[in-house]
């Protein structure tokens, strides 16, 4: 199975307990984080709050159904797939399905082999492409989490250290300033050059001392190829 899953938070919306619950509990062993609602109007605050990598709904659920929600989901995020489940086959909902922007429409009873297929594809194809890219040897930046990953592993950043990461992810193989740093990092702080030596070496402690490139004088950067 593709090992980019278990970095990945997967949000299933599902009214019916027991099989968020069995769904839920086979999610768990594959992907790093499973976040559980049971109607739609739960599954969009979810959403909202925890930003998921991919969204899974049945659609007939009550106060808001699957497909409301992929909508409101679609105000919000154009990428984020969207994988519909359900024991509709009418040509209404497929069409409905298709307006709203679903990725995959599966039909249930759902078999859970077909469903980690079709999330495999797109993590490949579609988050892997629009969130995740690779900045070095076994190194990776979920933009869309602002996450930086190292073998797979998620580094906890702070506010500050990931707003640098950030800056020379986006500027990728590219010189940063160390003005530029300053007025990115510490808006509107002052800050000696000497506090960022310090603040760079804590940051280079955490993710391993080949990733950020020093340029003398000068500023950082993040080589593509090591």
């Amino acid at each position: 199975m593709n090992k980019m899953l278990k970095n990945l938070t997967v949000l299933l919306v599902e009214d019916e307990e027991k099989i968020r619950n069995s769904m839920g509990s086979a999610m768990e062993a594959v992907f790093n984080k499973v976040i559980l609602a049971q109607n739609g109007d739960e599954g969009l605050k979810k959403f909202k709050k925890f930003n998921p990598d991919i969204v899974i709904t049945d659609i007939s659920m009550p106060i808001m159904d699957g497909l409301d929600m992929a909508s409101g989901i679609r105000n919000i995020s154009k990428d984020t797939p969207i994988i519909v489940l359900s024991a509709f086959s009418e040509k209404e909902k497929l069409l409905k399905a298709i307006d709203v922007g679903i990725d995959k429409y599966i039909i249930k009873p759902i078999d859970m082999e077909e469903l980690f297929e079709a999330i495999s594809f797109l993590a490949t194809s579609k988050i892997s492409g629009a969130n995740i890219i690779e900045i070095g040897t076994g190194y990776a930046f979920n933009k869309s989490k602002r996450v930086l990953i190292q073998n797979d592993v998620e580094i906890p950043l702070t506010k500050k250290e990931l707003a640098f990461i950030s800056i020379l992810v986006k500027r990728l193989g590219t010189l940063v300033l160390h003005e530029e740093i300053k007025n990115t990092v510490w808006i509107g702080e002052k800050v000696s050059d000497a506090a960022i030596r310090t603040f760079i070496k804590r940051i280079r402690d955490k993710v391993g001392s080949n990733l950020i490139k020093n340029v003398p004088g000068l500023g950082y950067k993040i080589e593509t190829n090591f």
